[in-house]
């Protein structure tokens, strides 16, 4: 719903979360000022109903359990991923050339290039130190990546930008030589760290320009990392809202993978074991066996939120004819006749009731027959749990662009929509 609060909080969001680790450090702050209890993997769970969240590096996991549930109890689970395309630093990143300091970094995901050209970037993520701990650290605006002059390139114009990702991707972030700075250490003393004592980091560059409504309507919302924080931060606000009064008939989830945009083959991704872990962990605390557990995810669905496609004005030939999603009329359902979404017509008309029950409008994404659809955490969900899976998202224009664009109504049209899935049983 278009509410200046749902907007402001979802801009505060973006902007505590410049990593996924700070996604999840904001996520578990707020979880736990809502009186949330995170519980540790290593240790022994003897209690796992009532409100309770899981960090695994990147990616956090949270549920509310009701009281007296049943070992066949289901699941109502809200995915959603907490990383983006971006350029990560290196080891050994202190370089330089013709008197310029630079960041030696790689492109992590499928960002679009051009895009980092020309911004003030900042540094963000976590280092870890000798005794194991971890910090999260973020410099503020230190780094730029110029673009060549015009006057160097004649024919840029005409022929098109064509980057080297080795070679034309280096920020710079001082005047000097590399044998006299240490960026590493620059970022040690920002948290008040020995640079000895770091050991290993995870560490990747962000847009600093703020969220930005505009529009003569004020109807678009500019910002980084709408793919797909987006996202979770909807899953987040519908878990909060129903966490108060939770439903007796399911445990509702948001689970918050990292590694989305690289494939989610990693511990905290989507292909990973960490949401089948969570999910036999509180079975087994309701006293499931196999039979129990089969029939608990039997009757359990997940709504796999990621950002969807807009269709673009200058570009309208790309996009299916008959299907034209545009922003601010409501979230997408997103179909793919090869399962690169995981949405059936049983998932289908699950999501459809729910916006019809959260008074939102909703419309559907399929992709032109030309080119290759992309795809999300829904189909790994349906395929490590088998449970029944729904891919939606908010409709972008510039996705994987270092500073994305959406609508202002579909985000809180999106939190509601996932609010009336995790909280009626009709899913």
């Amino acid at each position: 719903m278009r509410t200046a609060g749902h907007l402001d909080d979802l801009a505060a969001f973006v902007t505590a979360a410049p990593s996924s680790y700070h996604a999840v450090a904001e996520s578990a702050r707020r979880l736990t000022a809502a009186g949330f209890v995170e519980l540790d993997e290593r240790s022994a769970w003897t209690e796992t109903s009532g409100a309770h969240f899981v960090v695994r590096d990147g990616a956090l996991i949270a549920w509310v359990q009701p009281a007296d549930a049943a070992a066949t109890v289901p699941f109502r689970i809200i995915g959603a991923h907490t990383d983006s395309p971006t350029l990560k630093l290196k080891p050994n990143p202190t370089i330089g050339s013709a008197g310029w300091l630079q960041a030696g970094v790689e492109v992590y995901g499928g960002p679009l290039l051009n895009s980092w050209l020309d911004r003030e970037l900042e540094l963000a993520g976590r280092l870890v130190l000798r005794d194991g701990s971890t910090s999260l650290v973020r410099t503020g605006a230190i780094l730029r990546v110029p673009q060549l002059a015009i006057h160097l390139d004649r024919s840029v114009n005409t022929d098109g930008l064509k980057l080297d990702a080795q070679r034309h991707l280096t920020p710079l972030w001082g005047i000097g030589e590399p044998t006299n700075a240490d960026l590493m250490g620059h970022l040690a003393r920002l948290a008040d760290i020995d640079p000895a004592d770091v050991l290993g980091s995870d560490i990747v560059s962000v847009d600093t320009q703020p969220p930005t409504v505009f529009g003569v309507d004020d109807e678009f919302l500019a910002a980084a990392r709408l793919d797909n924080l987006c996202s979770v931060h909807s899953g987040l606000q519908a878990l909060l809202a129903v966490a108060p009064d939770p439903p007796s008939d399911a445990i509702v989830m948001l689970a918050a993978f990292d590694h989305e945009e690289l494939g989610s083959t990693t511990r905290s991704g989507a292909a990973g074991p960490f949401l089948a872990d969570i999910v036999d962990r509180v079975s087994a605390g309701l006293g499931a066996g196999v039979d129990e557990r089969a029939r608990a995810l039997a009757g359990s669905a997940c709504l796999s939120a990621d950002a969807g496609h807009a269709v673009h004005p200058n570009y309208p030939e790309r996009h299916d004819p008959a299907n034209r999603p545009i922003v601010n009329r409501g979230p997408l359902l997103k179909l793919n006749a090869n399962q690169r979404y995981a949405t059936d017509a049983v998932g289908a008309a699950t999501w459809v009731r729910a916006c019809e029950r959260a008074g939102v409008p909703t419309q559907e994404f399929v992709s032109n027959n030309a080119i290759p659809c992309g795809s999300t955490i829904g189909p790994l969900t349906a395929t490590r749990l088998g449970i029944r899976t729904i891919d939606v998202g908010v409709p972008l224009l510039s996705m994987h662009s270092a500073r994305e664009l959406c609508g202002v109504d579909d985000p809180g049209h999106l939190a509601a929509a996932a609010r009336a899935f995790l909280a009626d049983s009709d899913a």
